[in-house]
C-alpha cells in the first residue's frame, strides 16, 4: 500500500511543505517508470515529499454504480482519493500500450474524473521510454486537460529523456536525465506554493 503522508511533520513557518504523489501507469515490478518516480523521490529537495502511488492494481474496474448518491467508494479508490486531497500536485508517469495508456491507468484516472479535489490540481507528466511513448503521452494529456487538471505542459517530460531503460532501485546517473527531471521538479514545487 501506497505510504500516507505523513502530516506530522514539522513545516517552518517561512517555507511550505510540498506534498507530490506520484502515480505509475505500469503494473510491472520492473517497470521504469515506477523506477523513475522512485528515483525522482530520492532526489527531491528538502522541502519536498514525494509519496509513490502502488495501489494502482487494487482499484476495482470504474463502475460509476459503485461510487454514486447513497453509496461510498471502494475503499482502494477512497484511499487514491485521500492521497489526491493531501497532494499539491502530481506526477504521472505512464508507458505506452498499443498507442495508448495502459487500462490500469485509465481506470485510475475514471475514478478521479469527479472526484472535486483532482480539478486544478498542478500536474506534470514523464515517461520513462528510451524510444518513444509520445502517443500515450498525448492521450494522456488530453485525459488530464479533459479532467480540468493543471497542466505543466512545460515542465512534463514527454520527449525519450533517457538513455537507458531505468532499473528498480537505480540511481539517475546521466546528467541530462538528473537536470530534466530536477527541472521539472523544480517547476511543480513552484506551481504548488
Amino acid at each position: 500500500m501506497t505510504k500516507a503522508f505523513d502530516l506530522r511533520i514539522a513545516v517552518p513557518e517561512v517555507r511550505r511543505y510540498i506534498r507530490v504523489l506520484a502515480i505509475s501507469g505500469s503494473l510491472r515490478a520492473r517497470s521504469s517508470n515506477t523506477a523513475l518516480l522512485e528515483s525522482a523521490a530520492r532526489l527531491a529537495h528538502a522541502g519536498m515529499e514525494i509519496a509513490v502511488f502502488t495501489g494502482l492494481g487494487d482499484l476495482p474496474h470504474f463502475n460509476p454504480d459503485l461510487d454514486g448518491e447513497g453509496h461510498e467508494a471502494p475503499l482502494a479508490v477512497a484511499s487514491l482519493r485521500e492521497l489526491v486531497s493531501a497532494a499539491d500536485g502530481l506526477i504521472i508517469s505512464s508507458p505506452e500500450y498499443a498507442h495508448g495508456i495502459p487500462g490500469s491507468m485509465k481506470n485510475a484516472l475514471d475514478w478521479l474524473v469527479s472526484y472535486p479535489d483532482f480539478a486544478g490540481k498542478p500536474v506534470v507528466v514523464w515517461n520513462a521510454s528510451a524510444a518513444g511513448g509520445q502517443r500515450a503521452q498525448a492521450s494522456l494529456v488530453e485525459i488530464l486537460t479533459t479532467m480540468s487538471a493543471r497542466l505543466l505542459v512545460e515542465a512534463s517530460l514527454v520527449e525519450p529523456f533517457l538513455r537507458k531503460r531505468l532499473s528498480p532501485g537505480a540511481e539517475l546517473t546521466d546528467d541530462d536525465a538528473l537536470l530534466a527531471v530536477r527541472s521539472s521538479l523544480a517547476a511543480l514545487s513552484a506551481s504548488c506554493a
